[in-house]
């Protein structure tokens, strides 16, 4: 039996879904089911139960999944192993994540990992916050970086690094001068919003909940995709939001924006997403680890 067969079979397993595993795998549709019908012929029985477009796995293909889940495993094994007696540090992890934090806190981040690691190929993918998820849930990526809470028991999440979000507005606007601004006073100005599933919207969506209001209630005359275009609308006078403190270190420093902390602040944590069972390379835990190590030096 090859192991290419069992390898397409676990990701099929792990997504349930043909598409999905295709796209994860880099094959057709149809050469991931020619895989599975061949797997399938070898045990002379269905490994999976195939129902008004969704597919479930059969008693077999429970089984199989069980060893599946050690062979790849001790395969891997395999390959780390050798890898640490030769001294190979070549590889690809892929990482996710959510706009704030790829666009503000990741070049630094990966460009010490590949000093450190010049060698490893590190393909970063950009989504919000419920994409990122989505991606680790579904063994697309290796290491999520996520700016809102996960509710995903077959998930680690593990706490990065603490953010506040601030009120912009720009230099000439009337409470610029404010030292705070309460969450009542949002409701007087037009308010520049993130769009659904964004991390940052949800955190202001709480945070208005919090103190007896609805984000409903703001006046948002449009909604916009990221960080940088949010700034670029208030810079305009479209309005005032409010966006993550790292994200504003140039605009303040070159004048074109004032940030106002809420009283209280809002305030959030930068999370790690991983995979509790998948199988973890010595370069996915070098990843990690260095991750883990900038965000304890980054902290405020």
């Amino acid at each position: 039996m090859s192991d290419r067969r069992l390898q397409v079979f676990h990701t099929v397993a792990g997504v349930l879904s043909f598409t999905k595993a295709a796209e994860i795998l880099n094959m057709t549709q149809p050469a991931v089911t020619h895989q599975i019908r061949q797997l399938e012929a070898d045990f002379n029985t269905r490994l999976f139960d195939r129902e008004n477009n969704r597919i479930s796995l059969t008693r077999a293909g429970e089984e199989v999944l069980s060893y599946a889940n050690r062979i790849i495993a001790l395969y891997g094994d395999m390959h780390e192993s050798v890898k640490s007696i030769t001294g190979d540090t070549s590889g690809l992890v892929t990482l996710g994540a959510s706009t704030t934090i790829a666009e503000y806190m990741l070049p630094d981040l990966l460009g010490g990992f590949q000093k450190k690691f010049p060698d490893v190929q590190v393909r970063l993918r950009v989504a919000n916050t419920d994409s990122v998820v989505s991606m680790v849930a579904d063994n697309t990526i290796d290491l999520g970086v996520v700016e809102g809470e996960v509710n995903n028991q077959f998930l680690l999440v593990e706490d990065c690094q603490a953010d506040e979000l601030r009120v912009i507005v720009p230099p000439d606007h009337a409470i610029a001068r404010q030292p705070t601004i309460s969450p009542q006073e949002l409701l007087n100005y037009p308010f520049v919003f993130r769009e659904e599933g964004s991390g940052t919207r949800s955190v202001i969506a709480r945070f208005l909940e919090a103190h007896g209001l609805h984000e409903n209630q703001l006046n948002q005359p449009f909604e916009l995709g990221s960080t940088e275009a949010i700034k670029g609308a208030v810079q305009a006078g479209m309005g005032i939001s409010i966006v993550s403190r790292v994200a504003l270190v140039k605009e303040e420093k070159l004048g074109q924006l004032v940030s106002i902390p809420t009283d209280p602040p809002v305030l959030r944590t930068f999370y790690f997403v991983r995979q509790r069972q998948k199988f973890r390379t010595h370069l996915m835990d070098e990843l990690f680890q260095f991750a883990q190590q900038y965000c304890a030096s980054s902290v405020a």
